[in-house]
């Protein structure tokens, strides 16, 4: 039964909705917040550009986001105001590096009708109130005491009914706020209010401006010295103040964001619906303003949010787009743009339809997406983890270690690399055709397994087999010196530095050895009670190439410490319990945090905070990455250290926000990596798998890898063809060139590995792709992409006319073999018993696979079904047909195959204005509801009455907070079956602010345990800005709100495994399970996405 679901994300919101710029950290420290509908990021501006320093979610959808300076505060507050009516005001706490919350609230009405253009919070400049335009007809005040602490909200009544926009007037006595508006005349005019906090009420305002351009709907205040606003319109940008009008024409265009340059508010960036930026200049002289200049700079995505930064850096946010940094020059370029993109953002909104397909065949799920709209629609490929892009490879069999050298001390790049075997060691090295051959480096034994190579201080090479320690030059590549272990020992272990050398031989011995020009020095030795498992001296202190700590992992005891160099003196002991030796320790730094890693035989994985002037471990965490044995070895990638580690489930671990991630590698078993960064291969990795030697190059660390198609057109439905190897698309392209903004309507055919377009079908004027499905019918062998169309013709309510297209592909070419009119839109297809089932505005209709006389085929109706408002969703299982609703929530059909006729078993009588469906097993059925709701219905076959039967009850509930365009069945991560979570049915999401996600249907004992450690997570993690989990997951529509039920938060369970070990082990004891057993099962769950 899949009625216990466990909702989790795989890829965060990147549809930024807003953005600010102030000094929120610190009086001196310049920041970026940035706001993902449900998340928020701070980032500080530094030389190198902007730096992430917090991303926490927000329970509740962003509606305001604003920075503001109470008076005598050095740095600024952030006031945040959700779509379910809750505030916050955040201030920054330096020493813990987190948010605190200064004040919350709820600003409901128990009456009153939700504003049509959406929420407006503003504040006024010299901070007296907040003003919050929730309610048609409200103005609601939150004001101000004279100590900055907010007093009780009320609310003054406004006239205007149809308000397009708000803002607080600068340099005005009295708080005073500009209010835009349309009557009901379909004019727009601006009238001016005082706000009389004393009397709660408003008083008219020092001026008014009647009949704007239509399009007017921005309103922009200017700050002192010049005061007054500009109201942005699609013909003519006006400005306006209680003395002065001044009014250009400019080309029309839609303004959707904008930024202010200057503080005095002299220049402005504006960003239209077709991504193009203008500055506005406000020509002034002697604080009179004298007229209006607006130049065109370039283009950018389409913008949501503008923030100008610094020295002409300025962020702009996007919905339909990636969101980009860029810098605007003097100068223009040979294009005649003065805008250069710096940097891109991956943003995958809106995701309008999705499809999961295995393309490499290797059972790995990727999700293609399709992305973004207007011009910058696109395809995106998603998929789990981070994969390796072969440049060479060679067969190589039973390496047993590989490290790379340089031939001198500055040379950047590496030369050689060493591979060592059971009984001898291979060196390789790129000779000039940039191909890995065979050399010799004739003071290294090559006769002799190597346990240890590295490069050494003063052009040196050092190698360690079981029996001595060579010293060699790296350019004359003879022996300068060497050390070796005393008769009847041999060395069992050993690490190196540039300076430094540790071995361990049999019996428990520890030699320290450090290295000089031609020098092999013994300095200290070490009898220890117990043989030696590991070693490690990589530098993290501050002397990149001295160690004054070393890691040493140990038998017997099963214990990891930590001794001082270079006295050798033991300092920390820490009992790792079990039986399962450590194999390989490493001290390593992660964002300027040192760690030890401490991997086991088992494969798992130990992690400790490193004090580096105590030696001390704290905060030990334990995942488990894998079966077999686990290897660790640091790479560089992009100027960052990370760690790989090398085990039949190879994982990269890296560090983000300061906590550590684990991002499994695209390859089967991997025995031993090296960092390889030659001349020809810059920034690669050798990597020893099954017999072959790799060398290649790493994608970007992270946990799901996309790639990005841009189309410069929107991209609707998508849909792949295994037979083919092919995507359809259907998609349309803007023409702005023309005075009128024309679109044409394509079917588009795509390879499925190069993602070229290699077929079009161009569809009719006014005719809209709605659907696109492979499938094949009975006594058909061939496979046939169908497509649903729609004519949308402007003076039409609901569209009364549509065609069904199937199409074949021959030699990568589209060709039409059927087409059947219809009379409406035809909103979904799908695969029936070998038929096509169609949705067509109110009614669902089977069509049937004929054969003519003449040979060619056609589609033919057989029968259908009436009784929906508009059937805009389908999904079917065997003879079931589970239909959404515009409005009337999901149906169940079912189709009778003795009378031929498809009758309604059952219905959810609620009214649900439906987004997308999915059937998770017989009798459950998953929705998606326009309040960004999910829930869930069962069939009620057992029912004793018909009534009864007739119902679909409702089982599950959740508010996701996201609006759900698309549910499909499959998984992002590699099935393997022997884990626990190999068996768990999982279907995946996309949203509109471009959300992937999982829902897992599990076990009823496990959904037992994880509800009870959320509701103990509860307790102890509290939302950001004081704002309550269970009520931001409680189900709420216009109706009602009831708390959610059978579904759990994922984001929240899975954030127990970042908390510090005190709140770990309380929670531990509220549940009755050890920490080690709570990360165990938590970690379980992180492999579903």
């Amino acid at each position: 039964m899949s009625v216990w679901n466990y909702v989790v994300t795989a890829h965060k919101p990147t549809n930024v909705t807003h953005s600010c710029v102030g000094n929120f950290t610190g009086p001196q420290e310049l920041n970026l917040i940035i706001a993902k509908c449900t998340r928020i990021e701070i980032h500080l501006l530094t030389p190198q550009g902007l730096q992430p320093m917090l991303d926490v979610p927000i329970y509740g959808r962003i509606a305001t986001l604003e920075l503001f300076r109470p008076h005598g505060e050095a740095q600024d507050f952030l006031f945040i105001a959700t779509e379910r009516y809750k505030f916050c005001v955040l201030q920054w706490d330096a020493e813990n590096s987190e948010v605190i919350t200064r004040a919350m609230g709820d600003v409901s009405d128990r009456i009153g009708r939700p504003t049509d253009n959406g929420q407006i919070g503003i504040i006024d400049p010299d901070c007296r109130l907040i003003g919050l335009h929730l309610y048609d007809g409200l103005f609601k005040v939150i004001p101000f005491d004279n100590k900055g602490q907010l007093k009780e909200a009320f609310n003054i009544r406004l006239e205007e009914l149809q308000v397009l926009d708000i803002k607080f007037l600068y340099g005005c006595s009295k708080p005073t706020i500009v209010v835009l508006y349309q009557d009901n005349k379909d004019a727009r005019h601006v009238k001016t209010y005082e706000v009389a906090l004393k009397d709660k009420d408003f008083v008219e305002g020092p001026w008014a401006q009647n009949n704007l351009d239509n399009g007017a709907d921005l309103l922009i205040p200017v700050p002192p010295p010049l005061c007054g606003v500009l109201i942005i319109g699609e013909e003519t940008i006006v400005y306006c103040s209680a003395s002065l009008f001044k009014a250009i024409p400019i080309r029309p265009s839609i303004t959707k964001a904008y930024g202010r340059v200057d503080a005095d508010g002299s220049r402005y960036l504006l960003g239209d619906h077709a991504g193009l930026l203008h500055l506005l200049v406000i020509t002034h002289e002697k604080e009179k303003v004298t007229g209006l200049k607006i130049e065109l700079l370039g283009e950018t995505s389409i913008a949501s949010t503008i923030s100008y930064l610094d020295n002409a850096f300025v962020y702009v946010g996007s919905s339909y787009g990636d969101s980009q940094l860029i810098k605007i020059h003097l100068q223009p370029d040979a294009k005649g743009s003065y805008v250069e993109v710096l940097e891109r953002y991956v943003n995958l909104g809106p995701i309008v339809d999705f499809c999961v397909v295995d393309l490499e065949r290797q059972g790995q799920g990727q999700v293609v997406t399709c992305s973004g709209a207007y011009k910058d629609g696109s395809l995106r490929i998603v998929r789990n983890g981070i994969g390796i892009n072969e440049q060479a490879s060679v067969e190589l069999q039973g390496i047993k270690g590989m490290w790379s050298l340089r031939s001198s001390t500055d040379d950047p790049h590496d030369t050689f690399l060493v591979v060592s075997f059971i009984s001898e060691t291979r060196i390789l090295a790129m000779n000039l055709e940039d191909e890995l051959e065979e050399t010799e480096i004739e003071g290294f034994c090559s006769q002799v397994q190597t346990l240890f190579c590295h490069d050494a201080v003063y052009d040196q090479l050092v190698q360690v087999t079981s029996s001595s320690v060579r010293l060699v030059g790296s350019t004359s590549r003879e022996l300068r010196n060497e050390w070796n272990a005393p008769s009847g020992y041999s060395v069992n272990v050993a690490t190196a530095n540039a300076t430094q050398v540790l071995l361990a031989t049999g019996g428990g011995h520890l030699v320290y050895l450090e290295i000089g020009d031609g020098t092999l020095t013994e300095v200290k030795h070490a009898q220890l009670e117990y043989d030696i498992s590991c070693l490690d001296i990589n530098p993290i202190g501050e002397n990149p190439n001295f160690s004054q700590l070393a890691a040493v992992g140990m038998w017997t005891d099963i214990s990891v410490r930590i001794f001082s160099l270079p006295d050798l003196n033991l300092i920390t002991k820490e009992y790792l319990g079990g039986e399962i030796i450590p194999r390989s320790v490493l001290l390593c730094s992660f964002e300027g945090i040192p760690y030890l890693l401490c991997a086991l035989g088992d494969g798992h994985l130990l992690n400790f905070l490193l004090n580096m002037s105590t030696g001390e471990l704290t905060d030990r965490k334990k995942v488990s990455l894998g079966t077999q044995p686990i290897t660790l070895r640091t790479f560089s990638s992009k100027n960052t250290t990370h760690v790989f580690a090398a085990s039949d489930r190879p994982t990269v671990i890296y560090s983000s926000n300061k906590k550590l991630l684990y991002s499994n590698v695209n390859l089967k078993e991997v025995s031993h990596m090296c960092p390889f960064n030659s001349a020809a291969f810059p920034d690669s990795l050798a990597i020893a798998k099954e017999g072959d030697l790799t060398i290649g190059t790493i994608d970007d660390i992270q946990k799901l890898h996309i790639r990005s198609i841009p189309l410069g057109e929107h991209a609707r439905r998508i849909c792949h063809q295994e037979q083919s190897r092919t995507f359809a698309i259907c998609s349309l392209k803007y023409n702005q060139s023309s005075t009128e903004d024309s679109e044409m309507h394509f079917i588009r055919l795509l390879d499925d590995q190069t993602f070229e377009f290699i077929s079009t079908y161009p569809l009719d004027t006014f005719e809209y792709g709605c659907s696109i499905l492979s499938c094949s019918f009975s006594d058909d062998s061939n496979v046939y992409y169908c497509v649903g169309t729609a004519y949308v013709l402007p003076e039409e309510n609901e569209p009364t006319k549509g065609r069904i297209l199937v199409f074949i592909v021959e030699d990568g070419k589209l060709q039409l073999i059927a087409e059947k009119e219809t009379k409406g839109a035809v909103y979904s297809l799908n695969a029936f018993n070998g038929k096509l089932l169609a949705a067509i505005n109110q009614k669902i209709q089977l069509y049937k696979w004929m054969l003519r006389d003449d040979g060619t085929r056609e589609l033919q109706s057989e029968s259908g079904h009436h009784g929906h408002i508009l059937a805009l969703y389908v999904q079917t299982r065997g003879d079931f047909i589970v239909v959404g609703d515009l409005m009337k929530s999901i149906s169940l059909l079912i189709y009778k195959h003795e009378e031929g006729a498809i009758e309604e078993r059952a219905r959810d009588y609620n009214a649900n204005w439906m987004s997308a469906v999915e059937i998770l097993d017989d009798d459950i059925y998953l929705g998606a509801e326009n309040n960004f709701n999910i829930f869930t219905v069962r069939k009620n076959s057992e029912g004793a009455t018909d009534e009864e039967r007739g119902r679909l009850e409702v089982v599950g509930e959740y508010h996701l907070g996201e609006f759900v365009n698309r549910f499909r069945h499959g998984s992002l991560v590699m099935r393997l079956p022997d884990s626990d979570v190999g068996q768990i049915p999982t279907v995946i999401f996309g949203t509109v602010n471009g959300v992937i996600g999982v829902i897992a249907s599990l076990p009823h004992d496990q959904y037992v345990f994880l509800e009870k450690l959320q509701a103990n997570l509860r307790k102890v993690i509290k939302g950001v800005g004081g704002l309550s989990h269970e009520q931001w997951r409680s189900f709420n529509n216009e109706k009602k709100t009831v708390d959610a039920k059978n579904f759990l938060d994922g984001d929240l369970i899975e954030t127990f495994l970042d908390l510090n070990r005190t709140r770990m082990d309380e929670i531990s004891k509220a549940m009755g399970v050890s920490v080690e057993e709570l990360c165990k099962r938590v970690e379980e769950l992180t492999r579903l996405h």
